[in-house]
């Protein structure tokens, strides 16, 4: 295999297996012990796009049970071809040397020369490799995939830390690759540092953070990225009390061209947004539209946690909606799709059970029992909320919460003893969640 780059080889390797890239990226993830790699990266080495590390790949070999000497032979192979051999020094050395005819045009020459050694000098200056940037994304996969599973303050220090580094990186040089790499890299870090601020109720800085997420992800020209923060734009919207313009980014956001499951987030957003509105037919009609885009989505998620929206996820998001809408009808459907978006969270892997989404769908499966006037049925289904530390609350779910109590003081309730229990429990559970004991809010965004 001496004379085959790493890209066909690759190729060679995994298509002798029947497997997809995806599937390669599945036993690499094994092997190593994180969900870092993905399918889209292992399409990169196959395309030369990027040359795998000796650190990536060890695991390469193993997964294709060769000798990494076979893998470290055909990197040389590709970066002879593409004549990647040659050192700035080399450069160098060929400019200092003197001309055999020392004339007004061979010095001209010497001194062009000259010029192009110093930007070959500059070029090596790099402050960035491959493998600083294939560590920061397999980071950025970790912290996305257990952001929805982990306290918050576990997690915050690391990703402001990680923002930084990447923006302090994008104030020297690299390759014009990895740029873009570093590009797409701060924008996903911006955008879970918008979802800190969410969490925490601190709408400005979320809108500030998601800002420069969108204006990274268009330096970058990564169409995933900008659908992604137009769905963040639109949660802070939401959660500001503006609906329709919480219907229009998440509508603007499906007019980029993405792959995986966010046009199914997007037009969920837009569903429970139009709901809150009262246009009950637009989100009837996004909801439908939610299901179909989840039917055809086009491709895998590039990466997990955070930047995925798993099926429970949007059974969650169907349910809030059809409490939204109202009815009978809608309210028994509501409450069969958070009861399945629990029963998906709780089969899942513990890093995917998404803490923030199970109150959710308590707080929702609880509202449903109480507009159908069942309230044991109501108290039960807030067990779980009521019974959890009140730090793993984000400002949402307090306001839930609050929301909820304030229905159990209408007159409807005739002042029964059960509602005004409840009701008290509710508020101070809000209360201890909202405090800033549980919630520091001097942390720096």
């Amino acid at each position: 295999m001496g004379d085959t780059g790493i890209g066909a080889l690759l190729v060679r390797l995994r298509t002798a297996r029947g497997w997809t890239q995806q599937r390669v990226a599945d036993e690499y993830n094994s092997l190593e012990g994180r969900a870092a790699k993905t399918g889209k990266e292992i399409g990169r080495y196959e395309r030369e796009a990027r040359v795998p590390v000796p650190y990536t790949r060890k695991y390469l070999a193993q997964v294709f049970g060769v000798d990494a000497a076979v893998l470290d032979q055909a990197v040389a192979f590709s970066r002879s071809r593409r004549g990647d051999g040659g050192t700035t020094e080399d450069a160098l050395e060929l400019s200092a040397r003197p001309s055999a005819r020392p004339n007004s045009a061979a010095v001209a020459v010497s001194a062009d020369a000259v010029a192009s050694a110093d930007f070959a000098r500059f070029l090596a200056q790099r402050n960035a490799d491959e493998f600083v940037v294939e560590q920061l994304e397999a980071d950025v996969a970790r912290l996305a995939r257990v952001y929805v599973s982990h306290p918050l303050l576990e997690l915050y220090i690391e990703i402001k830390r990680l923002r930084d580094g990447v923006f302090e990186l994008l104030r020297g040089r690299q390759h014009p690759r990895q740029t873009t790499d570093l590009y797409v890299e701060a924008s996903r870090l911006c955008g879970l540092s918008a979802h800190v601020c969410l969490d925490l109720g601190d709408y400005d800085s979320a809108a500030t953070h998601a800002r420069t997420a969108r204006a990274c992800a268009e330096a970058a020209g990564h169409e995933g990225m900008l659908a992604w923060v137009r769905a963040v734009e639109s949660l802070i919207a939401y959660w500001t009390g503006r609906y329709e313009q919480a219907a229009r980014l998440a509508q603007a956001g499906r007019h980029h061209r993405a792959r995986g499951s966010i046009g199914a987030r997007l037009a969920s957003l837009e569903a429970r947004a139009l709901a809150i509105a009262g246009d009950r037919v637009g989100a009837v009609a996004a909801l439908a539209d939610a299901e179909r885009t989840r039917e055809a989505m086009p491709g895998h998620d590039e990466v997990p946690g955070m930047f995925a929206f798993p099926a429970a996820k949007q059974f969650a998001y169907a349910g809030t909606t059809r409490l939204a809408v109202g009815g009978r009808e809608h309210v028994q459907q509501a409450i069969v799709s958070a009861n399945t978006a629990i029963r998906l969270y709780r089969s899942a892997e513990d890093d995917d059970q998404s803490v923030g989404d199970l109150f959710a769908a308590h707080v929702d499966l609880a509202r449903g029992h109480l507009l159908l006037g069942d309230l044991d049925g109501t108290e039960a289904m807030l067990a779980f909320v009521l019974d959890s530390p009140p730090e793993r609350m984000s400002a949402s779910i307090v306001r839930r919460l609050t929301a909820l109590g304030q229905e159990l003081n209408g007159p409807q309730y005739g002042g029964a003893a059960q509602a005004a229990h409840l009701r008290a429990r509710l508020q101070h559970t809000a209360v201890r969640a909202a405090s800033p004991a549980a919630h520091p809010r001097e942390l720096p965004t």
